[in-house]
């Protein structure tokens, strides 16, 4: 994995427990905190994905 993945997968981990005591303090806040989630987990599928089409095309080019 990717360490820009890795660390974006922290971020939304975080950010996910970070919505979850928002919430249950009753603080509107949590609202903030769940779209850096979505917004940091998009991030992390991101670099996968381009990490895997990366790896793919260095692949199909040895392959040549």
């Amino acid at each position: 994995m990717p360490r820009l993945a890795l660390y974006t997968l922290v971020v939304c981990v975080l950010a996910v427990a970070a919505a979850v005591v928002s919430f249950v303090q009753g603080s509107l806040l949590g609202i903030v905190w769940v779209l850096l989630a979505g917004l940091s987990s998009n991030m992390t599928w991101y670099y996968v994905r381009r990490a895997k089409l990366e790896r793919a095309a260095r692949e199909a080019a040895a392959s040549r």
